[in-house]
């Protein structure tokens, strides 16, 4: 897979960031780190309160500034942790400032067993006027499977692509 590939992702715990760095080494990819202005809360408790208020009233932090834009890239990997049900806000943030209108957008997301609920979805509504391909659900950061459930997804995503044109 050598096209004109980007990957951005949020990782809080490291885990959606092993992801990425996978995904990059599988693709070729550039691999774009996101960062919110201002960092969440070390302590658990204070940063499930504000992820939870966040995720409620629809708010999108700032960001720090990206070195890459959506504009020059054709497929791009977009990864989260599962928060509370869904995307983290700032990866609905990057989502949100960037046109990905005609882009193959392929979300992937670590999770901890949790419900997978709306994360695809939340997705596929900041983003409606991209392609967006079937999601990477990744349980912790995939341990020693990890390079094999990328590997199969990488195919199966291809492989759809590929009808599609």
């Amino acid at each position: 897979m050598k096209r004109n590939i980007l990957i951005v992702c949020y990782s809080y715990s490291g885990k959606t960031r092993k992801i990425a760095e996978m995904i990059q080494k599988q693709t070729g990819g550039r691999l774009n780190r996101i960062y919110p202005r201002q960092p969440y809360p070390a302590d658990f408790e204070r940063h499930l309160v504000q992820v939870k208020e966040e995720i409620r009233t629809g708010e999108k932090p700032s960001l720090l500034p990206v070195n890459e834009n959506a504009d020059s890239y054709d497929i791009i990997f977009a990864g989260s942790p599962n928060w509370c049900g869904t995307i983290a806000p700032p990866l609905a943030s990057w989502l949100n400032e960037n046109d990905l209108t005609g882009k193959l957008l392929l979300p992937f997301f670590s999770h901890c067993g949790g419900a997978e609920k709306e994360l695809e979805q939340a997705v596929r509504d900041l983003c409606p006027t991209a392609s967006v391909g079937n999601s990477l659900y990744v349980l912790g950061d995939g341990g020693r499977n990890l390079q094999n459930i990328i590997q199969t997804w990488l195919k199966q995503e291809i492989r759809q692509s590929k009808r599609k044109s």
